[in-house]
């Protein structure tokens, strides 16, 4: 398996001084090293794309990948020698090379550009990184999903504008966000398709005055297009712009769990126990148990924001084509894959391990006030427009409330004054009744439920197949 990255400060990189701040200003060797297996494949590509097309000898790019495959060792083992110098990683490599197998080295930049070569390498980066990304949203929607499938029958209040307003099952309320991370995952796996572009043979803008084969390429690193305009391939981060602003959506969604996860298991709302393994305790304050993971997955949303409107602020005002703006594109790009993967991760392992508390579920879903909704409706199913059933209701909730009264409590003589559509025997609504009322597609009824489950088994199974 490539390392996914190594220390931003390499073991002998020279201590900055004054002396070397100029130097080190333009250097991005310490972030792009961990494109090292992406650059290395690049070249190996290249390197055998031009000996098929007879601009450099078999044996030369013999030579060539031979020494590639060397330095690609010597990183993995740490003992690679970082120039900062050199600047970045592209010439790193090339130096190294230089310094193995000699003269041939020269003949590995024949019909590219670090341009085109940066491009290619960020590219294959993020083909490497989406996929590990929709695997980790995989395990979290099944985290969901369990929880769904073990919760049908648990009950508690919906919520809107955080106060309690209709009865719903858990699995109903935990599905929803099956779905949000369902829309995540096809939303990077659609990004991927317009990341899976070879830009490499554009050279610096115009293109290469060689007879390169490009599709050649293309075939060895698995690209499935080849970039139409030079001009394009070398300055386009797009993708690198819809990444970021995919991984923003996602992490919105991140942040609204998290942040219910937090709600929830407080005293207040008690529905939830979070496992040892993801609270911590008080310096100060013996009994606390805080949900510090949770409140850090909600926190670093605002990183993985800020990673997106740094990359569109980079690239509002250049013109075309490549700039060295363009270096500032990569830091901001490893923290968002660094940030995100962990976060699904945590959450995953938070939802498989935390306990749910069910009594205090149904004590709240026994608050009578959830089924005024009912009430309206059932006024509607007699003939009353639903305003006017509405406006009933109103005055019923207010007299209860005044009476310090529940609906449960009303007796039907009394409902029969609100309105005579009420029948002398009147019984009410409870939770139960009221989820199993809403038995249509996306309801809470515990047959659509059902069928939600096996839907989600089975997108969970086809995603899986990508």
């Amino acid at each position: 398996m490539p390392i996914r990255h190594l220390s931003r400060v390499m073991p002998n990189q020279p201590i900055r001084t004054r002396k070397n701040t100029t130097l080190a200003y333009t250097a991005s060797i310490s972030f792009d090293n961990r494109l090292y297996n992406h650059d290395i494949n690049g070249s190996i590509a290249h390197a055998k794309m031009l000996a098929s097309v007879k601009i450099i000898s078999k044996h030369d790019a013999v030579s060539i990948v031979s020494g590639l495959e060397t330095i690609r060792k010597e990183i993995q083992d740490n003992v690679f020698p970082w120039d900062t110098k050199l600047e970045d990683i592209h010439m790193n490599i090339e130096k190294r090379l230089h310094d193995i197998i000699g003269e041939p080295a020269g003949k590995l930049h024949t019909g590219r550009s670090r341009n085109d070569q940066i491009a290619t390498d960020l590219r294959l980066y993020l083909k490497t990184e989406i996929p590990l990304i929709n695997k980790a949203l995989r395990k979290l929607q099944q985290a969901l999903l369990s929880i769904a499938e073990s919760n049908v029958d648990t009950l508690l209040p919906g919520y809107t504008h955080l106060q309690r307003a209709q009865p719903i099952s858990l699995a109903h309320h935990y599905l929803a966000y099956f779905e949000m991370f369902d829309r995540d995952t096809a939303r990077y796996q659609d990004c991927l398709k317009r990341t899976d572009i070879l830009p490499l043979g554009s050279g610096a803008l115009a293109g290469v005055p060689y007879n390169l084969d490009r599709n050649l390429v293309a075939q060895i690193l698995e690209f499935s297009a080849i970039s139409k305009n030079s001009i394009d391939a070398v300055s386009d981060r797009d993708f690198i712009a819809e990444f970021q602003a995919c991984s923003s959506i996602c992490a919105t969604h991140i942040s609204r769990l998290a942040e219910e996860l937090i709600l929830w298991s407080s005293s207040e709302f008690g529905y939830l126990d979070l496992d040892d393994a993801y609270v911590t305790g008080s310096s100060i304050m013996p009994q606390k148990r805080n949900p510090d993971y949770a409140e850090l997955a909600r926190a670093k949303s605002g990183r993985i924001f800020g990673n997106l409107i740094s990359i569109l602020t980079i690239l509002k005002g250049l013109p075309l084509a490549y700039n060295r703006d363009l270096q500032e594109d990569k830091e901001g790009l490893f923290d968002t894959v660094d940030t995100i993967i962990p976060t699904l991760e945590v959450l995953a392992g938070l939802l498989t391990t935390m306990t749910i508390c069910k009594e205090q579920m149904r004590a709240n879903v026994s608050d009578f006030s959830l089924l005024a909704t009912d009430l309206a409706d059932y006024l509607v199913s007699k003939g009353v427009s639903f305003r006017k059933a509405h406006s009933i209701v109103v005055k019923i909730s207010e007299h209860a409330r005044s009476s310090n009264l529940t609906l449960a409590d009303i007796d039907s003589k009394t409902y029969r004054k609100f309105s005579t559509h009420f029948p002398e025997n009147y019984e009410g609504f409870t939770p139960e009744k009221s989820v199993s009322s809403r038995n249509l597609i996306g309801g809470t009824a515990i047959p659509q439920i059902n069928k939600a489950i096996s839907d989600c088994k089975s997108r969970l199974g086809e995603q899986a197949k990508l």
